[in-house]
């Protein structure tokens, strides 16, 4: 069993990627419209054109990553290495120059997209990190549970102090408030990496005679029938998630008429978002992943439908409705990150090729395609519906920003929980994969 210390320290790496993941999430779209000044429309495409860059960086991040050799390991190094300039990108990302309109598009092109391939030069090693702990399936749970626990501990400061800070710092100047406030959390996440990197030790290694080329590897990743599907479910889980997390700032100051119930609102949801991954191991003891998964997303969909009928008025019901979805969800999320694990096994037993980096970082494309796709999904929305920033919104907005927020995120849950149908490796099955990759070779 993996010591409590050395899952904390993995678990630090998550609170430091997501003070800038959550920050994405819940304010980057509202800082581009109302603080930079960039229209719902072009940040919507923003979010997805810059995901398509993904497509080439994920894969290639896995496979050096498969194939990095140094005395920390093949995954550590990268949490030494790419610390501080990605605390340096996020400052940039969360920075307003004083350019013309087309320049204003240009740069957050430009300092979106390196803080997207910092994200992923940084985070693919830190969550393929995760699968080379321990080949214990209970406790890849446990340590997917820490993980995202401090990760969303990360997501809780950003909800909890952003807006504070941002006042606070910029005495009535929104744009240098949300510089300062994004450069303190960036300084405090360069040391939690480093934290991470030095309190972990990776355990789990090809096998010694294995050398295989990049598209040998390609090849074997497309043949693992089990890595598609979860790559599916993990695309339609983060487009859900997005849109109704990057829409909550919108509900509360439009839809219920409470801007100054924002702040509360997003980190009640985050504490909602806690208990549920601290919650996951206790459900993963008693019943199967797969099919706990699977009723976790259809219970998160009925939550949604269900806020739809929640009167403006009704804002007790509001808050308690969006902290029990963030609960349902999150418990699903170490569940989510334990099967990565267990695919690499599978990979590995159905093709001889066992390749982490690779299997992590094609998953992880998914799952920031559904990142964009949630982001871009929410601008297009808006503008649709007919936002303009600013205090006086149409019914047909309001309306808009209703369905948007609460039937559309439904339907992306009912779809994984549809995909998942067809996972196969439930408990009895990775025990088996496991039992046959540890006899010795005859």
């Amino acid at each position: 069993m993996l010591s409590v210390r050395e899952k904390v320290a993995y678990g630090l790496g998550d609170t430091a990627s997501n003070i800038v993941f959550q920050s994405v999430m819940l304010f980057l779209s509202f800082f581009y419209t109302d603080v930079f000044g960039i229209s719902p429309a072009v940040v919507g495409t923003l979010f997805l054109v810059v995901r398509i860059f993904d497509a080439i960086t994920d894969p290639l991040m896995g496979a050096i990553n498969d194939r990095t050799q140094t005395k920390y390991g093949k995954f550590r190094p990268y949490l030494l290495w790419l610390a501080i300039p990605f605390g340096l990108i996020s400052v940039l990302a969360f920075t307003t120059p004083d350019l013309s309109e087309q320049g204003k598009i240009v740069y957050a092109f430009c300092t979106y997209g390196l803080l997207m391939l910092a994200y992923t030069a940084i985070n693919i090693p830190y969550s393929a990190l995760g699968g080379v702990l321990t080949a214990d399936p209970t406790e890849r749970v446990s340590v997917q549970s820490y993980r995202f626990v401090f990760g969303m501990l990360g997501g809780l400061m950003v909800t909890a102090f952003t807006l504070p800070l941002v006042d606070w710092f910029g005495q009535g100047d929104t744009a240098k408030g949300y510089q300062l406030t994004i450069a303190a959390m960036s300084a405090l996440g360069v040391l939690m990496f480093w934290a991470c990197f030095a309190g972990t030790k990776e355990r789990i290694f090809p096998p010694p005679e294995q050398d295989s080329t990049f598209w040998q590897d390609m090849a074997s990743l497309w043949r693992n029938d089990q890595w598609r599907i979860l790559s599916l479910a993990a695309l339609f889980v983060l487009l859900g998630m997005v849109l109704r997390t990057t829409l909550a700032i919108y509900y509360v100051k439009y839809y219920l008429g409470r801007p100054d119930l924002i702040t509360l609102f997003v980190t009640l949801g985050m504490v909602g978002n806690i208990l549920g991954c601290a919650t996951a191991q206790w459900l993963a003891r008693r019943i199967c992943k797969v099919k706990a998964y699977i009723g976790l997303q259809l219970l998160a969909a009925a939550i949604c439908v269900g806020s739809f009928f929640i009167g403006q008025d009704q804002l007790i019901l509001a808050f308690v409705a969006y902290v029990l979805w963030c609960f349902f969800l999150q418990m699903a999320t170490p569940l989510l990150w334990a099967k990565m694990a267990d695919i690499v096994d599978y990979g590995q037993w159905r093709t001889g090729i066992r390749i982490t980096g690779m299997t992590y970082s094609s998953v992880v494309f998914f799952i920031k395609m559904g990142l964009a796709l949630g982001g871009a999904s929410a601008g297009w929305l808006l503008a649709y519906h007919g936002y303009q920033p600013g205090d006086n919104q149409s019914a047909d907005t309001l309306q808009g920003i209703l369905v948007s927020f609460t039937l559309l995120p439904a339907v992306a849950f009912i779809l994984v929980a549809f995909v998942m149908k067809f996972y196969r490796l439930d408990d009895q099955a990775v025990a088996r994969v496991r039992q046959a990759l540890t006899q010795p070779a005859v």
